[in-house]
């Protein structure tokens, strides 16, 4: 049976795994995401140093990255404010090193197809993966293709209602100040408060602020892609009453207006964590490989 190699290139740290297209993982590796070269490097250095040659390598990316096949930069993230990568060449630099075929999407869409392939989303074909840690992005699927378009999916860069009196934060999203990702990802709630978020207590404000925002985001996809299922990934999704919490809060957005069992009577089915856990980006850049068949 051929393997398949999966790296899931994050703002804060590189998975890479090799696996089957059963979503078998055969061996896996993290590290943190430190210079290209660097990162890179120990990326090819995993597979290089394995007993078996992976048929494909599937990428998924934090971004913004070009998705389009015919570009000179296809393969490259571009306007990121990861310092240090913008203008990387991920997937022609793994492609040159290795001699085999690669295929390159979002971190989130890849994240989308794994949940889809052996997951959460398994038999839906509209769906949503957002995942809200040192970033904030979403991906998925509509029709069963994933989403691509001009660029692709900014999910994390919509506008949401601010009061500056109640959270006078000006944001930290250095393209848009008060952002949704501005206001909510991880870096976010550090410059807010003081602390990361897993320092932060469980009756904190900062835990409801979040809920908040990641609610208001919640009901405008719902309102314009209307998935059938959300899958929320991440570190901060790691704190432990905020499915709950979001869940309420969308509720109350909605106010009733969308007439659906699943959301109105079945709404932890709803909106529910990835089932492959910290694994799904990892896998979903495997279920990208194995797309190269």
């Amino acid at each position: 049976m051929p393997v398949y190699g999966g790296i899931e290139c994050g703002g804060t740290k590189f998975v890479c795994a090799i696996g089957r297209e059963t979503g078998e993982l055969l061996s896996r590796i993290e590290f943190p995401t430190t210079t290209p070269a660097e990162t890179l490097g120990r990326a090819l250095e995993f597979f290089l140093s394995r007993p078996q040659t992976p048929h494909s390598i599937g990428i998924g990316s934090f971004g913004p990255v070009d998705l389009n096949p015919r570009s000179p930069r296809f393969g490259y993230i571009t306007s990121t404010p990861k310092s240090g990568w913008r203008d990387t060449d991920v997937a022609g630099t793994v492609r040159r090193a290795m001699s085999l075929p690669v295929a390159f999407d979002t971190d989130v869409n890849a994240a989308a197809l794994g949940e889809a392939r052996w997951g959460a989303a398994q038999g839906l074909d509209t769906f949503l993966y957002l995942t809200i840690g040192t970033g904030l992005g979403g991906g998925g699927m509509a029709n069963g293709r994933l989403l691509h378009g001009l660029v692709h999916p900014e999910m994390g860069h919509i506008r949401v209602p601010h009061d500056r009196a109640a959270d006078p934060f000006p944001g930290c999203c250095p393209f848009h100040g008060d952002c949704l990702e501005g206001l909510a990802a991880g870096p976010a709630i550090e410059a807010r408060w003081g602390l990361r978020g897993e320092a932060l207590p469980p009756d904190h404000p900062a835990w409801d602020l979040e809920a908040h925002y990641i609610a208001l985001g919640l009901e405008t996809w719902i309102c314009t892609l209307s998935p059938q299922r959300m899958i929320l990934g991440g570190g901060v999704m790691r704190h432990a009453a905020m499915f709950d919490a979001i869940r309420g809060k969308v509720l109350t957005l909605l106010n009733g207006y969308i007439q659906s069992p699943e959301i109105l009577d079945r709404i932890d089915k709803y909106i529910v964590p990835p089932a492959l856990g910290g694994d799904a980006g990892v896998l979903g850049a495997i279920a990208l490989a194995t797309l190269l068949q």
